[in-house]
């Protein structure tokens, strides 16, 4: 079996969508299938990573953007594509690059996990492909797709009946999450741990990229905040966020005992021996849920919203609802969080529930057949 993956990052997209597509490109390998990526180089471009963990990518330079969206045939497509100018291109221009990519590969499965792409440019790519699965999360626009995944806690099959052909197969909920096989694996470890919880160890990571350095206004507003004494706090970032070296010179003057980690990928044990994370509201709220971990998730950016609200109600997880909110939310959220006694099983309990981590093999036994 051959897939084909058409997916991106940059400053802008973050790491998310190329990270989860990662993780089923090596589940799928695992399995025997042949896997190959199609990216764009934006600023901030996996490429290189996607090539260093084994697999050929083409790359798609970035293109002058034009006006204009070609339409497929008998389909209806919304305009504007709220997220059009991610791509670096029109959909036309990135459908007549793909297409002789795409011919010569033939790929039994194309896999387009993009915001910036829909059903027209899968109309105009359908005759390079035998099937077509899309992973989406906002439910926002036309596919024309066999397949479609959106792992939003609380995503119904509706959502998705007035965009997708009758015949398409819906998986949608946070069961179906596409985590990487460690999570699952450190899931009994984490949750074991977790049965007296105390604050001693922190985690921030607002993502891969963190493009407005949120990061750096989360210790800003620590430095006011009841962490105990021996408290220690770890800060994630990636290999390209362009706040880095800023970061690295602020943790110097913190409190608490503060390290900045780069590029890790020891992610699940991180989080597994974690305390309590503050975390943007993307992808990697599943792979805290899995391990159980509470959190005070921020909102980074509009369409991270549904998820976070989604958690907040549940009693999953604490919500800042913006940057702007840090300095009049977080030292409240901490205060609850540190005094109210059983408060941190509870989340831990409600979060774990919420995902097993075992949703890639759902979607990996569906591709094989």
């Amino acid at each position: 079996m051959r897939v084909v993956f058409r997916t991106d990052a940059s400053l802008e997209i973050g790491t998310g969508h190329v990270m989860r597509c990662l993780t089923l490109a090596e589940a799928l390998t695992a399995k025997g299938a042949e896997c190959q990526f199609i990216s764009r180089a934006h600023e901030g471009n996996l490429i290189d990573f996607i090539r260093g963990k084994g697999f050929i990518t083409h790359e798609l330079p970035i293109a002058q953007h034009s006006r204009g969206s070609p339409t497929a045939r008998g389909i209806k497509v919304p305009s504007p594509i709220v997220h059009r100018h991610w791509l670096g291109a029109t959909q036309a221009q990135d459908s007549e690059a793909c297409a002789p990519m795409l011919a010569e590969l033939r790929p039994n499965w194309l896999v387009v996990d993009h915001y910036s792409l829909d059903a027209s440019w899968e109309g105009a790519l359908a005759q390079h492909y035998r099937k077509l699965m899309v992973i989406d999360d906002l439910a926002d626009r036309t596919h024309t797709c066999n397949l479609l995944l959106d792992q939003t806690f609380g995503r119904q099959t509706t959502d998705y009946y007035p965009l997708v052909p009758t015949s398409c197969r819906l998986l949608c909920g946070s069961q179906y999450a596409i985590l990487r096989p460690e999570f699952a694996a450190l899931r009994p470890y984490s949750l074991q741990r977790r049965g007296q919880p105390t604050l001693r160890e922190l985690l921030i990571t607002m993502g891969g990229v963190d493009k407005d350095n949120a990061t750096a206004q989360v210790l800003q507003v620590l430095r006011t905040c009841p962490l105990p004494a021996d408290c220690r706090i770890t800060v994630v970032l990636g290999e390209k966020a362009p706040w880095l070296e800023a970061v690295s010179r602020q943790v110097q003057h913190m409190p608490w005992e503060t390290q900045v980690l780069v590029g890790v990928t020891n992610m699940a044990q991180l989080m597994a021996d974690s305390d309590l994370a503050i975390g943007a509201a993307g992808a990697t709220s599943w792979e805290r849920c899995c391990l159980g971990l509470p959190t005070i998730m921020l909102v980074l950016a509009e369409n991270q919203l549904k998820v976070a609200e989604g958690l907040k109600q549940s009693g999953a997880a604490e919500l800042v609802t913006s940057v702007s909110d840090l300095e009049t939310q977080l030292p409240g959220l901490l205060s609850l969080l540190t005094s109210t006694h059983g408060k941190l099983h509870a989340m831990s309990e409600t979060s774990a529930a919420i995902i097993d981590g075992m949703g890639i093999h759902s979607v990996t036994t569906l591709l094989e057949k």
